[in-house]
Order: C-alpha cells, then structure tokens, then sequence
C-alpha cells in the first residue's frame, strides 16, 4: 500500500474474449488468440514451421495506479462527460502502438458504473481506464496485485468484464475456475508469420484482505512451483513464448531485496528439452525503477515503476518524486532456427518515461525525445539519469541492453 499526497486537503485457450486490431476501430473477434494481429492459422512452431516464423517486438509498462488526483483530472480531460485517462497516455502511445505486442500492468480493480471512484488506500477505479489502455496500444494487462481484493470478487468481475468490452486480454486474476485454468494466449505477428506468446501473472499477496470464499482462484499468488507447473502447461497448449509477470518486491527499494532475486534464478533455471520453462519475466509493485538483469539466459525485468500514479510519499512519510518514474521494457524475440528451440531475445531495450503529476501526462525521457532546455530539461535529464542508474544497476549493459528510442 502507498499513500499518495492530496492536493489542496487471451485468449485462454478456449475462452477470453479476444482484442481487436489496435487503434483501428475494428470489432473484437470471436473467442480465439488475442493480440494487435488476429488469425485462425497456427502459430510458428505449429503448422507454420520455425521456417516461416518471424522477430516480434513485446514492450511492457509499469504499475496504472489511478490515485484520487489521477481520476479528477481524467474527469477534467472529459470535459464533464466520464473520465478520459487517454491524454495521460498519449506521451507512451507511440512505443506501445509501435510493438506487435504491448503488456501493462492494471493495479486496481474497477467501480461501478458512475462510481463512487476512490483512490488510496482502498482503490475503486473508472472502468474508462480499460478503454485508455486499448486506444494505447496495449494488447494484455496483469491484473494480480496487492490491490485487487480491494472491492473483493465484484471488483475483479467488473475490471475483467471491462477489459473484454475494450479488447485487452488480462491474466493474474479470474471470474470462474475455469478461466483461472486456462493460460492467456496472445498472437504476435500475421499469419502463420504469427508467435503465440503466454502471459501469465502473479502476486506476492492481497494486503492481507482473505481470498473470497469458495474462490481460491480469483487471485493468482506467487508460488514457485504453481508459478512452473503454469508455465509448462502454456507451452504444452502451443505457447512459443512464456512471459509471467509479478507483482513482488520491496516497496521504494531501488534494489531487488532477495526474494526477488532468489525466485528469479529458481525461475529461470527451470527448463523442459531445449527450452527454459520461462522467457521473460516482468516486475511491478515497487513504485520506482528497479534493475534489468540476464538470469540462465533469460531477461528479468525486477521492478519496472508506476507509469501512472499521483503524488506519493514514501514509507518513511516523506514526498518521494521516484514514485512517478518509471521505464519500459522492449525485446525483440528472434525465432528459433529449428521448431521446438527456444525463441531468444536478440535485443533488449528499456525507455524511461516521467509521469508528471501536475499535468498527469506521461512524458516520453526516452533518446531522441524533445530535450527541453532550462530548469525544467534540466530536472528531466536528472530524473532520465536516475532510471538509467537503477535500470544498468546490475550488469545489464554488459549483456546488451540499451536505450531504447
């Protein structure tokens, strides 16, 4: 939990509903592989062969964590008529939309229609976010945290119910048995061009608010060995790629404590055949940047930041601007030379962004971004500085991970 400073006072494999093409208004598929590009044929260690196979880019983001702050001013962008969060994403749009698969992090569950709306320490936001994040670009969203309890079962039904409704797959929480079953399968590419990518999510806990009754599957929490029994279902139903996403860490650490750093080399020495059981893993909950690392081959993301949040203080009580910074994570998986190889990463890129919590914008600190000059570029550069310091923090330029543009 994080308190914030007030101003002034998939598809599963045979079930979720599948996201439409990105930002071009057309309808939502039938229940089948979602992901920006659509299609009935097999994937590229399917019919298709590694032969036809072809790189993909998946970008991933950090925490939306919509404070009270966060809702009124998408309320102010709606001109009166329902909340907006799309401004607020618009400094993003172009690295998400850019990728064949894009990948957030939605933290809070959402109210009822026309509210109440509430921000910390009990989060109950605007379904309208769902459709922000699609208009984005993003294609799947983890919505295990320590938040999503916050307005038990209804929550979680509402906010997946609104994830269907604008077209964005979600992994990490669940309205029925079944669907917590079943693994989500996104499609990256055309055709049989297209990798079928799994992404499933986790979180360490649900700030101690008990899992509804009769519900144990509504929230998936980490654990070790469900986490790889997981992951080799989802390459048993065809997965080429295995991408888990966790909500774990130490709130404001810019380090990873060692929970993390133990889980992720049990994870990613885990393999089956040729593969790793895992091939990417993607960190959120700490509110500020954490380090990239290469752990058994495989990329670790431990703690990516709040792409979206208000003014925060820290669990020391004072104002803490690491709160709103943040990066993305961009990898471009290569497919393998032959079918049943895994599909390695041949470039790792990160962009660091701001969310400026006055204007509630995200601001793109990425190289080749508009560097603004005076007091202002000068405060910018030194935010852009400090997530450069955390992300590289552990070695990860020594194995090629750059700034992205």
């Amino acid at each position: 939990m994080t308190k914030r400073i007030r101003p002034g006072a998939a598809i599963a494999v045979a079930g979720l509903l599948a996201t439409a093409t990105a930002c071009t208004g057309q309808p939502a598929s039938p229940p089948g592989f979602a992901g920006r590009h659509l299609s009935a044929e097999h994937g590229a260690n399917g019919a298709g062969g590694a032969e036809s196979a072809r790189a993909f880019t998946l970008l991933a983001s950090g925490d939306i964590l919509p404070h009270s702050s966060v809702i009124d001013r998408a309320a102010a962008d709606a001109g009166g008529g329902g909340f907006d969060f799309r401004p607020m994403l618009k400094g993003a749009a172009p690295a998400v939309s850019g990728a064949d698969l894009a990948i957030c992090h939605m933290e809070t569950v959402y109210g009822q229609d026309g509210g109440p709306y509430t921000g910390y320490p009990s989060f109950k936001s605007p379904p309208e976010v769902a459709a922000a994040l699609r208009a984005t670009g993003f294609d799947s969203c983890s919505t295990a945290s320590n938040h999503t309890l916050d307005d038990g079962a209804e929550g979680i039904a509402r906010t997946l119910d609104a994830l269907d409704r604008a077209g964005v797959a979600h992994a990490g929480s669940a309205r029925s048995a079944a669907e917590a079953s079943r693994p989500t399968l996104l499609r990256a590419g055309k055709g049989k061009d297209a990798a079928k990518v799994a992404h499933l999510a986790y979180t360490y806990g649900t700030n101690d608010i008990p899992l509804p009754a009769g519900r144990p599957w509504a929230v998936s929490l980490i654990d070790k060995d469900r986490i790889l029994a997981d992951a080799k279902a989802a390459r048993k139903a065809g997965a080429d790629v295995v991408v888990v996403s966790l909500h774990w860490g130490t709130e404001w650490q810019d380090a990873p404590d060692d929970v993390q750093l133990g889980l992720g080399r049990e994870l990613t020495a885990s393999g089956t055949g040729d593969r790793p059981d895992i091939d990417l893993i993607l960190g959120t909950h700490a509110h500020v940047p954490q380090a990239y690392e290469k752990v058994n081959g495989t990329w670790i993301v431990y703690g990516m930041g709040d792409q979206v949040a208000g003014s925060m203080v820290n669990d020391e009580g004072a104002q803490d601007p690491r709160g709103n910074e943040s990066s993305m994570g961009r990898f471009t998986f290569e497919p393998p030379a032959k079918p049943g190889q895994r599909w390695a990463v041949g470039k790792a890129e990160f962009l660091p962004q701001w969310f400026d919590p006055e204007a509630a914008r995200v601001v793109n600190l990425a190289p080749g971004a508009p560097d603004p000059t005076g007091e202002n570029g000068s405060r910018l550069r030194e935010i852009r500085d400090r997530i450069h310091s955390a992300v590289l923090s552990r070695g990860a330029a020594g194995d090629g991970l750059v700034a992205g543009r």
